[in-house]
């Protein structure tokens, strides 16, 4: 098997993922191959023991935090694969572990992850690249998995890889045309990294949930509000549906937001006005208590 660290975990998996994850030692997940017709419902908790089907994939079980089989449709290719394995299967592998994951990218800034929370399309991605070409790490660009329970909490670095739009990828100082498509079902493209990718956890300080707006402004949110923020952008919410789960992320939810704080972030859409949005977090931090450049920061990154 190939063996691959993401999410802090140790991964042997018979199908293919990323070069820039490649790794070694003792698994803490396996990913397999198998078949999954004669699988009785009754065997299944959806918590522990779940069963998913994907249209452009196939049918996966996964179990106990520890293992994924797959039963691929035909045609399914290996990026296709690949991206079910590091999205859905591995947000309900870390949910199964107990820690909560959102949809949010991460930028280390001073020694702590601020992370920026927000559904498909809302500039996630493009916001970590955005801070990567500033000289930031950046802990994940989509899927954020948070150790709630650690003190203070704790953000794990997923893995080096960003999705970008190709006029995000344009506007970012890439030639599209030199990144490959992510899969045949998306037009997005695929941006691997070594160089500025955190590879440990890092103290999670707060999280700013993204909003579009005639103008860039950053508002701190009650708890009220937060909750709510929090619980519509967790990963997996419809899916691990037993008491338990149910039970262990609103308290999980709660936990996180007498923790940390949250802002909305709301912006523009204009990809002109990235670098004006970045000046703009480090400000908001600095004279919130944090000092952008006050840890370490590696050099600036032009496109590679």
């Amino acid at each position: 098997m190939n063996v691959y660290t993401a999410y802090n975990l140790c991964i042997h998996s018979e199908i293919p993922l990323l070069e820039t994850m490649a790794s070694s030692g003792v698994a803490d997940v396996t990913v397999c191959l198998g078949k999954l017709d004669d699988i009785s419902r009754t065997s299944l908790d959806w918590g522990h023991r779940f069963l998913g089907y994907m249209s452009e994939t196939g049918s996966l079980l996964i179990k106990d935090g520890k293992e994924i089989i797959l039963d691929p449709v035909p045609g399914a290719t290996d990026q296709m694969l690949r991206s079910t394995v590091l999205g859905p299967a591995m947000s309900v592998i870390l949910r199964q572990r107990g820690l909560l994951v959102i949809h949010a990218s991460a930028a280390v800034i001073n020694n702590q992850a601020s992370a920026f929370m927000g559904g498909s399309g809302w500039g996630k991605s493009t916001l970590a690249k955005a801070f990567h070409r500033q000289g930031y790490d950046i802990l994940t660009d989509d899927v954020l998995a948070i150790d709630t329970q650690a003190n203070p909490p704790l953000a794990y670095p997923a893995f080096p890889q960003m999705r970008l739009w190709s006029e995000a990828a344009v506007a970012l100082g890439h030639q599209a045309s030199e990144l490959s498509p992510l899969h045949r079902n998306t037009s997005k493209l695929a941006y691997e990294f070594n160089h500025g990718f955190r590879q440990v956890p890092a103290p999670l300080r707060r999280i700013y949930v993204l909003a579009k707006g005639a103008q860039h402004d950053i508002v701190k949110l009650d708890s009220q509000a937060a909750f709510t923020e929090l619980v519509r952008h967790t990963r997996g919410i419809s899916n691990l549906k037993s008491s338990e789960f149910v039970t262990s992320h609103l308290r999980q939810c709660a936990h996180l937001i007498n923790t940390i704080e949250f802002y909305r972030f709301t912006r523009k859409p204009s990809l002109e006005d990235l670098p004006d949005l970045i000046a703009m977090v480090e400000t908001h931090l600095s004279e919130t208590g944090e000092e952008a450049f006050g840890g370490e920061k590696m050099p600036a990154v032009g496109t590679c």
